[in-house]
């Protein structure tokens, strides 16, 4: 069975400029990630796409890794993450010269900026993929640190309200554990990919702990993620 990691790493972001390349502790946030797939031994290939030379250029710095230019209607920022990776795997398709393997790829998708990412957890949903039939993904989940039962809105002048009243005196320990999307890493088969299946849909999940789990969407995000590493 042929293992490929693909990293989708466009340039442009907006709410962290150069995000994906910006300093974390010492090397760019790609960098980090590059390197711990690479010498985990996992893959057979580790691709970043990207519509960037300048992130192209940082990728290859790290020994062992290509990159796959991905055309500009995949490179927006309204682009899912499903077709990026389809057209990964379609480009690396043509490079593989037994057509019988083809059929037995299996794909992680794993985003850029991933300092809590864990081989371990990655090998685990490696594993679960191989070894259950009939699924389309595996993929990281993280608990919600407060029960999601007990969620309150907020008017224009702030007055509060529960979205369901009936559990206002219930103990929060009595309350289903729910879980999110820990935006690490996607394990998927390569047709499972190209028939564009949606991510967290017929999946199951491998759950890693709330500390490792820190989404970096914003600059305050980045500075957490950067106190929690430090704590390692």
């Amino acid at each position: 069975m042929t293992k490929i990691a693909v990293i989708p790493a466009r340039g442009g972001s907006k709410r962290i400029p150069q995000k994906n390349i910006r300093d974390f502790l010492g090397k760019p946030a790609i960098t980090r990630t590059l390197e711990k797939l690479v010498e985990s031994e996992i893959f057979d290939e580790v691709f970043v796409s990207t519509d960037s030379n300048e992130i192209a250029d940082v990728a290859t710095t790290t020994k062992g890794v290509k990159v796959i230019f991905r055309p500009a209607n995949l490179a927006d920022d309204i682009t899912p993450t499903v077709p990026v990776i389809a057209h990964a795997v379609t480009e690396y398709k043509k490079t593989m010269d037994d057509l019988s393997q083809q059929s037995e790829l299996d794909v992680c998708c794993v985003y850029p900026v991933n300092p809590f990412l864990d081989i371990t957890d990655m090998k685990t949903g490696l594993s679960t993929l191989q070894t259950t039939n009939g699924i389309s993904y595996v993929n990281a989940i993280v608990t919600y640190p407060y029960p999601i039962q007990r969620a309150l809105t907020m008017d224009t002048v702030g007055r509060i309200e529960m979205i369901n009243p009936s559990l206002a005196l219930t103990r929060s320990q009595d309350l289903e554990e729910t879980f999110h999307d820990a935006g690490q890493w996607y394990w998927g088969r390569a047709e499972t990919w190209l028939t564009g299946q949606r991510l967290l849909f017929n999946s199951i999940g491998v759950r890693v702990p709330r500390w490792r789990a820190q989404d970096v969407d914003t600059n305050e995000d980045w500075l957490i993620a950067e106190k929690l590493f430090r704590l390692q």
